[in-house]
């Protein structure tokens, strides 16, 4: 009576287990199609003749591949693509060169009032974009860089969020490692470059990639600041399609998926960076 008992406790328990794990999954898996149905919608779409954008049949009973090529010969399109690339690209590069730099100062180097001035710098994160949005605006018109890519560039190329990242990432990295190097003989700059840039690695791939992904399709910024159509990005230019062209949903959805294609790509190719990068970042504080 006793075996049987176990026995059957023992199943009950694993059917417990076994029923939550199903749970979850079923969850999981209807959040995760809920998720991507607007992404299935724009892609069928973008395949879809004008006329039948509205219809409630998701499939087209047309498919318009041509879409994507009229997308060219309505904006130009290849034009709004590469200063997306090439403004996001120099971004990435001087915000995780000037955050290296700054988490460098804040974690490795000792010096009165340090941590009183992370904490304040730290504390600009919870000030709105739009906030400083107007000093930002008039500091580029002194400075003479409206309409420009320099006036696109320069002021995303700072971020207290990837101070903090690089910063919680080399705390982490023993200190002898500066000693030893310090006893060599080696500078506070060969410390940095030769031994804490290449330890840094992953944290610095992690904030590439946010960085990559958030100013590539950055909208008040340029739109405040450009006005010559040669220098549009993507998000600017698909408004001025939307607007200028009238409403066609069909070329409009054929854009974005062009647009968010080398986002998809990035993320799927660096998705384990990201997530080394963020638990390595958090072992210590």
């Amino acid at each position: 009576m006793e075996k049987g008992t176990i026995k059957i406790s023992g199943y009950s328990v694993w059917w417990h287990k076994r029923g939550r794990f199903l749970t979850s999954h079923i969850v999981l898996m209807f959040l995760a199609i809920t998720t991507l149905l607007p992404f299935m919608w724009m892609v069928l779409a973008s395949f879809k003749p004008l006329e039948e954008i509205e219809q409630l049949n998701p499939l087209p009973t047309k498919w318009r591949p041509e879409n994507y090529l009229k997308v060219f010969e309505k904006i130009p399109f290849h034009r709004y693509y590469f200063n997306s690339l090439f403004v996001a690209a120099w971004v990435t590069f001087t915000t995780c060169l000037t955050s290296a730099m700054a988490a460098y100062a804040f974690s490795r180097l000792r010096w009165r009032g340090r941590d009183h001035v992370f904490r304040l710098y730290l504390a600009t994160l919870m000030i709105p974009g739009v906030v400083v949005m107007i000093p930002n605006y008039a500091l580029m018109v002194k400075m003479h860089l409206l309409d420009s890519y320099p006036g696109l560039i320069v002021p995303a190329s700072f971020s207290a969020f990837g101070t903090f990242l690089l910063r919680q990432f080399m705390l982490t990295i023993p200190p002898s490692l500066d000693e030893s190097a310090s006893i060599e003989g080696a500078g506070q700059w060969r410390i940095f470059w030769d031994i804490i840039m290449p330890l840094a690695r992953p944290g610095l791939i992690t904030l590439a990639i946010f960085t990559f992904m958030g100013n590539y399709m950055s909208f008040f910024w340029p739109l405040v600041l450009i006005k010559s159509e040669h220098l549009r990005t993507l998000p600017i230019g698909m408004l001025y399609f939307d607007s200028i062209y009238g409403r066609q949903t069909n070329l409009i959805m054929a854009a974005s998926v062009m647009n968010i294609i080398p986002l998809i790509v990035l993320f799927v190719a660096s998705q384990k960076f990201i997530i080394k990068g963020i638990q390595l970042g958090a072992v210590k504080g």
